[in-house]
């Protein structure tokens, strides 16, 4: 039985692909297509914008799509959070929808909206927000191009940022984080109930995460002198435990560990001076715990 799968149109689109791919899927489509093809029989793709994905989830009509959590959120959309996925389009870092303002403007805080205009694509999110903070503001629609709209259109805006760099490039300063989300794996909730249906979605899962995880680690192999053994092994971190075996040479093992990428700039230079050789540090595509 063949899953309907919505995949995430725009910025995430690339980083989504390269993922897939990491995961085990080659998932291709032309500029203009909205139908990827994918090398799974079991998976059907459609390529759509993350702002509606989780309202075509709900309806039925995709048994699984990839989006962020603020879109659920903003559509108020009743799906199956199946999963996290920490990717976004430049960093793994979560994104945030953030009330900016200029530079010099006199606005502090959500209080001084009061009465004041703010354009954002996430009505619900910042209505939901000035009702919550009793602040009653008029809220207008954006098409795109929200940060140059302060200060001569709007008071305020309500914006994605991922590094905030964009902001700050048009003198806008960040007044309140209102919503932060990450990239989600959420799936309709009859089709969570399928049997059929939900393994395939689950395994959809697992290859992704695992993609994920790998991308965070890597494979270290390097020799060890059995004087030094001891030593080394206690210095290489591991995901239970180093793996050590005896090599042809006598006196001599072979030890490999997976560790976190940003440990390995430091951990060489100690695994040398312990009296590791032939260090090796090799890439992983996958990981399951």
């Amino acid at each position: 039985m063949a899953i309907v799968l919505g995949l995430p149109k725009g910025s995430l689109q690339e980083s989504t692909f390269a993922l897939f791919k990491r995961a085990g899927f080659n998932v291709s489509c032309s500029s203009r297509s909205y139908f990827p093809t994918i090398d799974d029989a079991e998976i059907k793709c459609r390529l759509l914008r993350p702002q509606e994905m989780s309202r075509y989830v709900e309806m039925g009509l995709l048994d699984a799509g990839i989006c962020g959590w603020d879109w659920v959120y903003e559509n108020g959309s009743d799906v199956e959070d199946v999963c996290e996925l920490n990717y976004s389009k430049a960093t793994s870092n979560p994104v945030r929808w953030v009330l900016a303002v200029p530079n010099d403007s006199k606005i502090k805080s959500v209080k001084d909206l009061q009465g004041k205009r703010i354009s954002t694509e996430a009505l619900g999110i910042v209505k939901r927000y000035l009702k919550k903070n009793g602040v009653k503001a008029d809220v207008e629609f954006s098409w795109g191009a929200t940060e140059v709209k302060a200060p001569e259109l709007v008071d305020a805006i309500v914006d994605l940022t991922e590094t905030g760099s964009s902001l700050r490039a048009n003198n806008l300063r960040i007044v309140d984080t209102i919503l932060t989300s990450t990239t989600r794996l959420i799936a309709n909730k009859k089709a969570w109930a399928n049997k059929a249906k939900r393994a395939k979605i689950e395994q959809i899962k697992m290859l992704l995460v695992a993609a994920l995880e790998a991308q965070k680690r890597v494979l270290i192999k390097l020799n060890a002198p059995e004087k030094k053994l001891d030593k080394i092994v206690a210095a290489l971190p591991a995901l239970h435990a180093p793996t050590v075996n005896k090599l042809n040479d006598a006196g001599w093992f072979a030890v490999e560990s997976v560790v976190e990428e940003k440990q390995v700039r430091d951990l060489i230079p100690v695994l040398s001076a312990a009296g590791a050789t032939g260090i090796i540090e090799l890439p992983l595509n996958k990981i399951i715990f």
